[in-house]
């Protein structure tokens, strides 16, 4: 097939224009983290809204503008977070008029941190009923996709403590057969999720194993539920049967040093306990309740000190 002059001219022109869009979509969410690391809210603030000036509301946008939500909150500026995450929330639900949630990755981790926000406001400002009410809601509503977990992880901040522990699903297994969490009671347990690709988790296996064995003479367990992603090592797409070998020897090689711990394989257990971030860290006491509910990692002397008032 022959192309002209002027129509080879125009296809390198739209190459070109499609790639400085996708760098300047890829700078903006950069760019906008960066400048609140530094709190400079009003310099991320400025990036967001000179984006949108130039290409629209898009996806990449959207996820800017969590950020912004998720910026102004962890500095406590709630009010500022509240009205972020309120323009993300209606934002994102006009783009799921015309597109499914997970049909790309940006508007699904935007929206999720717009209801974790809104949240995490309400629980801030001594309304926490009303956060989770927010959460299980949106739970219900956005059922089947990818945003369950975080929505969970965030009911189960706000309410699973003191609860009893959900059931851990074990049909699928490492190691030795993983035990009920029924038959745990009596005993304190940690629950550790973890992830294959997880370099927080691999760090964190060493503080585990060390407070496993100082805490054995009081019957410590330690199970560490993971699951299927769909792919392996670089990334590349896997069966279960292929992710499952990778996982095996993910764990025979970062995780020596908990080689008998069992190792549940359900995706079922990360949506129950809300498991979005990894590691995910779980602590029930001698009754079976949960009295730590951790999503990301921890310190030794902070977990140590959760497991020895479990272990009361």
């Amino acid at each position: 097939m022959k192309f002209s002059v002027g129509k080879s001219v125009s296809i390198a022109i739209g190459v070109f224009v499609c790639a400085t869009l996708a760098f300047a979509q890829l700078d903006l969410i950069d760019n906008v983290r960066e400048q609140l690391m530094r709190n400079n809210v009003s310099g991320a603030d400025s990036l967001v809204r000179t984006y949108k000036s130039q290409h629209g509301i898009t996806p990449e946008y959207l996820e800017a503008l969590s950020w912004m939500a998720r910026g102004t909150a962890m500095t406590k500026q709630w009010d500022q977070a509240t009205t972020y995450a309120t323009e993300t929330r209606t934002l994102c639900e006009q783009q799921l008029t015309k597109r499914k949630l997970d049909a790309e990755p940006h508007l699904p981790i935007a929206l999720g941190a717009a209801y974790e926000v809104l949240a995490q406001a309400a629980a801030a400002k001594g309304h926490p009923d009303e956060a989770v009410r927010l959460l299980r809601s949106a739970a219900v509503r956005y059922r089947s996709t990818s945003i369950v977990p975080r929505l969970q992880k965030n009911i189960n901040v706000l309410s699973l403590t003191g609860k009893a522990a959900p059931a851990i699903e074990a049909a699928q297994f490492l190691g030795p057969k993983p035990p009920t969490i029924a038959s745990l009671k009596g005993k304190p347990a940690l629950l550790f999720f973890w992830a294959h690709w997880c370099s927080d988790c691999k760090a964190e296996a060493p503080i585990i194993a060390r407070l496993r064995q100082e805490f054995a003479p009081q019957g410590l367990a330690v199970i560490g539920p993971t699951k299927f992603y769909g792919y392996a090592a670089q990334g590349n797409d896997a069966t279960p049967a292929q992710e499952r070998q990778y996982i095996d020897s993910v764990r025979q090689k970062y995780y020596a040093s908990l080689q008998d711990m069992p190792v549940p394989l359900s995706n079922r257990n990360f949506a129950t306990y809300g498991a979005s971030t990894t590691p995910t860290l779980v602590v029930l006491n001698r009754a079976g309740q949960v009295s730590l509910y951790h999503p990301g990692a921890m310190q030794y002397e902070d977990l140590r000190a959760a497991i020895e008032k479990a272990a009361k």
